[in-house]
């Protein structure tokens, strides 16, 4: 489970900015929304948070950095010696200009606490570490500091990291994360943290996520309930079925969970394509997924990650979680993730969202609200709910709407020009 993810000089945040799941002490839905953890120093983890912002305060950029350590832990070890690193960051002042991204995640795995992160620029890797707590005393496997006087590399490993170290050291590149390459070398130990980071589920810039998982998840449960599922949203369609089609040349296919696209090799190949039967008391038809609206597309595609987060207790990043469904649609996935009966493996939503409504404690606790916003530097920063005096029966939609605990837009006035004129 997540416990907390930090981000340090990266696109718009240039200071560091922590987003907790860490429980506070309020008793409130304890039962439904808090995942007790055997864990000394954490009273329990939560299986929501929810980030508010105005426009371009930041939010989406705390997906990103999400995404970018994602793709950093899976993919650094192929890149090329001297391919430059993607990374973004603070561009308002030069000094921020010239530092490195920095990223870090706490998560738990089978009862054992990992805190790993690494620093870097578009040219290398500056640092990298990993402190793991079997118990509550920190051990740390292994840390690695670029040394710039003397243009060398630094590492220091700990006694509780095992196998071929020094292997790992010498093939791992500069623009290269050593846990990434180690795991590709098959560190055994360090993999359970390879995993956990690449099996984060993050769908960013509100888009759906990629079609074909769910098309796969259909495919390896045959006995799924994604019809069911989509009528219970009121979406009116009957069922789904696959039907399997052969198509010619090269197949291009939109990764909108990675943000990249990919190629698929040439000639022809066989795709499942979903089809959609609606009923009606005059008849029946079947559409395919680009006819069917813009909220039942996005639903379908986020419906099979959603089913097996829940079923495997992963964690799921979404920006923009309300676009194209409606407010109570997006409270019930929300609730689904509270629900003990639905949500069996600790399953955890961390979300970017304008919807308001949820502002309400009959749905969060007070430490599951998040709030961006920018300050005279244009620089993002980052606060829960839970730093201000907010009573628990409080209007918190009202609170927000009204200022009192930032994160919202400060509007002028506006004309459209020749709009005052007279005739």
């Amino acid at each position: 489970m997540l416990v907390e993810f930090r981000v340090k000089n990266f696109r718009s945040f240039r200071d560091e900015a922590i987003i907790s799941l860490v429980a506070s002490k309020d008793t409130h839905c304890q039962s439904t929304h808090v995942v007790n953890v055997p864990i000394r120093g954490i009273p329990g983890l939560l299986r929501n948070a929810a980030i508010y912002g105005a426009n371009a305060s930041g939010k989406s950029n705390l997906i990103r950095g999400i995404q970018l350590m994602r793709l950093m832990v899976g993919e650094s070890a192929a890149l090329q010696p001297e391919q430059k690193l993607n990374l973004q960051p603070f561009a308002l002042d030069p000094i921020s200009q010239a530092s490195p991204v920095e990223l870090e995640v706490t998560f738990l795995k089978d009862g054992i606490r990992y805190q790993y992160g690494f620093s870097a620029t578009a040219d290398r890797v500056f640092e990298e570490w990993l402190v793991v707590y079997r118990s509550s005393k920190p051990q740390t496997w292994f840390r690695r500091e670029y040394l710039k006087s003397e243009d060398r590399e630094n590492y220091k490993f700990g006694a509780s990291l095992q196998g071929q170290r020094h292997v790992w050291q010498q093939s791992t590149r500069p623009n290269a994360l050593f846990l990434s390459v180690a795991v590709q070398l098959n560190s055994a130990q360090l993999k359970p943290v390879f995993d956990w980071i690449s099996a984060l589920v993050v769908i960013e810039n509100g888009g759906a996520p990629l079609i074909d998982h769910t098309v796969q998840y259909m495919l390896k449960n045959p006995g799924h309930q994604l019809s069911r599922f989509l009528r219970a949203a009121d979406m009116a369609i009957e069922d789904i079925d696959l039907e399997k089609r052969t198509i010619f040349g090269t197949t291009i296919k939109l990764d909108l969970a990675l943000g990249r696209v990919e190629h698929e090799g040439s000639g022809p190949q066989e795709v499942s394509v979903p089809l959609f039967r609606h009923e009606a008391t005059a008849g029946s038809a079947t559409f395919e997924l680009q006819d069917e609206s813009e909220g039942t597309q996005r639903l379908f595609a986020f419906a099979g990650p959603l089913f097996e987060i829940l079923r495997n207790g992963r964690v799921m990043f979404v920006d923009e979680l309300d676009r194209s469904l409606h407010t109570l649609l997006v409270r019930r996935l929300v609730q689904m993730f509270h629900d003990p009966a639905i949500n069996t493996g600790g399953a955890q939503l961390v979300f970017t969202t304008h919807d308001t409504s949820l502002l309400s404690a009959d749905i969060f606790r007070r430490d599951q609200i998040w709030f961006t916003e920018k300050d005279k530097d244009q620089a993002s920063q980052v606060f829960s709910l839970n730093d201000f005096s907010a009573r628990k029966n409080e209007a918190f939609e009202r609170g927000y709407l009204t200022g009192r605990y930032g994160g919202i837009p400060l509007l002028d006035s506006f004309e459209v020009a020749g709009s005052a004129e007279k005739h």
